[in-house]
């Protein structure tokens, strides 16, 4: 599952977009909400999550099947 934003609380900074490896937010343009073009391609790494300026911007949703290997 692609990560949600919270559109109250981006800031539009862009570092999502920037640290993604995956190229989750393709097309995204600077001083916008970022754009999920590729939300199958994520892999769950949080690295938009931890990288975010603002807490709570991006949250991950992760799949129950992984939420079992996790624990």
């Amino acid at each position: 599952m692609p990560p949600v934003i919270e559109e109250e609380k981006c800031i539009r900074c862009g570092k999502c977009v920037d640290i993604c490896s995956e190229d989750v937010f393709f097309g995204s343009k600077e001083g916008e909400i970022p754009l999920i073009s590729y939300p199958e391609e994520c892999w769950h790494c949080n690295a938009c999550v931890l990288d975010c300026a603002v807490q709570g911007a991006i949250s991950l949703r992760i799949p129950l099947p992984m939420m079992i290997v996790y624990r």
